[in-house]
Formats: structure tokens, sequence, C-alpha cells
């Protein structure tokens, strides 16, 4: 009975992983040995990525659950899921990389927003600018209108002064 309690609360667990990450990625990474193991979750962890190794009976029994039926074909042979709940390209652009470097890590498929998608997808999507970046741009693309207005605007301050200035000094000429 113990066993069902605990395969019960790991369902549960995933189940709630899955609704809440905006992007994750399927893995195998048979062939790693140790040490890339514990690189590739050092990286992971260091963009703030989850990533757990699940049993594939216990990782479909969750997917049923919550309606993501596409997720079956992919759960086959050793399985791990990197969990992003923040960024969804940014577990897409970890793993990706990581697997340029190491061949053996295989992405099989990922899950955007709820929905499955095939590698195809999780390397289109690991190819986007994460939401840093687009922040960033976008910060970019709104400072440089303002930078040139507050320029132009200077300019016009500048040559205002300057033209008060020529007058006050005319004034004071014919003044004397």
């Amino acid at each position: 009975m113990a066993r069902k309690a605990e395969k019960r609360e790991v369902v549960e667990s995933l189940k709630e992983k899955l609704q809440r990450a905006q992007g994750a990625v399927l893995t195998d990474y048979r062939g790693l040995n140790v040490a890339q193991m514990t690189e590739l979750r050092r990286r992971l962890r260091e963009a703030g990525i989850e990533y757990k190794v699940v049993k594939n009976t216990l990782t479909w029994r969750a997917a049923q659950e919550i309606g993501m039926l596409d997720l079956e074909s992919y759960l086959k042979g050793p399985t791990a899921i990197a969990f992003g709940y923040d960024d969804p390209v940014v577990p897409a652009k970890t793993l990706s990389d990581f697997s340029k470097e190491h061949k053996e890590l295989e992405i099989k498929a990922g899950i955007l927003n709820g929905a499955v998608i095939d590698v195809s997808k999780v390397k289109e999507l690991a190819n986007l600018p994460s939401k840093d970046e687009l922040l960033a741009k976008v910060a970019g693309g709104i400072k440089a209108p303002l930078a040139g207005f507050a320029f132009v605007t200077s300019g016009l301050l500048r040559s205002l002064v300057a033209v008060i200035d020529a007058v006050r000094t005319q004034r004071e000429e014919q003044a004397s």
C-alpha cells in the first residue's frame, strides 16, 4: 500500500510540474557519463531549470490526467525532463547547446505552454531569443527614440537661451 501512495505522490508532483512549466524538454540521457551528467545538471541549475529523471509509466499517468495525450509516443527508454517555469525558451536553448557539445544527449520532445511539440519545434524554440533578450531589445527600442527626443529638446532649449541672451545683449547696448 505504501508503494501505491508513493507512486500517487510522484504522479501528483509530475502533474503539478507539467502544468506549471511554461516550457519543458524531454531528453534521453543514455551515453552521458557521470561528469557530463553533473555538468548538464549544473548548467540547467544555473539557468533556473529543474531537471528530473522520471519513470515513463508515472509520467504517462500524470500526462493522461491533465490531458497531455500526445506525450505517450515520446515516453520510451530512459527519460529526464527539464522544467522551465519562467521562460519557455531557456530549457530548449540550454539543452540544445549542451547536445551540440555532447552528442550522447538526445532531445526527444518538448512541451510549450501545455502543448507537446516535436524535436524540430524544440530546436526552433532554442533559436529564439530568451525573454530577457527580448525585453532588452524592447527597452533599447524605447530608449533610442527617447534619447533622440531629449537630444533635440535640449538643442532647442540651447537655441532659445542663445536667442534670449542675444536679445538681452542687444538691449543693453541700446540702453548704453
